[in-house]
């Protein structure tokens, strides 16, 4: 039996229609809702996004106590010997970060897959926009920002971006990239990561032509 194809249609950067495109339904029609290995994901790519910058003072680390506080007997009060101690104001911290934590988690890539196949469905017909092509000529985010309202790319938008290697392409898709970074509400990334949070995060998702069978041939 043939497998199935969903059609989308395809437009340009000036909102008209170019034609359409076929996609496989294994990819990109996905009906289970397939929530916990998307929730995976998610946690997946949380966590991995952490930097896991925090880091406190050990005893060792901190200023002063190199002489005893006040005489060991005599005055009324629990012995001590440093002001390092991590029961003082001040002191060490016992069981802190250290700066060397990892926070890394994974995920199956059959899993991974299952979860983008899932997600990026859910965007068919309810948010996915397919370009024939996302070269400009030149640097403009006011020609950018035209238009993402032409192609009526509302709210968050993510917008997947391939370079490819004939180099007067690329250069037109990097001025697109320049033009984008710095727009309110557009994140871009790469075709090669693109993350299950990130679809989900953006209420549009802006691809090329070229890009979105790049997807579907990795996704299969």
């Amino acid at each position: 039996m043939a497998e199935k194809k969903i059609s989308v249609k395809v437009v340009n950067l000036k909102g008209d229609e170019v034609g359409s495109l076929s996609l496989s339904s294994t990819v990109f029609g996905v009906k289970e809702a397939n929530t916990q290995v998307v929730h995976d994901a998610v946690v997946v790519d949380m966590a991995n996004a952490r930097q896991a910058t925090a880091k406190t003072k050990k005893r060792h680390e901190v200023s002063g106590g190199g002489k005893k506080p006040f005489r060991q007997k005599g005055t009324g009060r629990a012995r001590a010997g440093s002001s390092r101690s991590p029961i003082w104001v001040g002191g060490g911290n016992v069981f802190g970060p250290d700066g060397n934590q990892n926070y890394k988690v994974s995920q199956n890539k059959k899993a991974h897959k299952l979860a983008l196949r899932t997600v990026l469905s859910e965007k068919v017909g309810n948010g996915l926009i397919v370009v024939d092509s996302l070269e400009v000529k030149e640097i403009s985010t006011k020609s950018i920002v035209n238009s993402l309202k032409a192609i009526k790319a509302e709210g968050k938008t993510l917008v997947v971006v391939d370079l490819p290697e004939d180099e007067k392409t690329a250069k037109g898709i990097e001025n697109f990239i320049l033009s984008a970074e710095n727009i309110a509400n557009v994140a871009l990334d790469e075709l090669g990561n693109v993350s299950v949070y990130d679809v989900l995060d953006a209420k549009t998702l802006v691809v090329s032509q070229n890009a979105i069978k790049k997807i579907e041939e990795a996704l299969q």
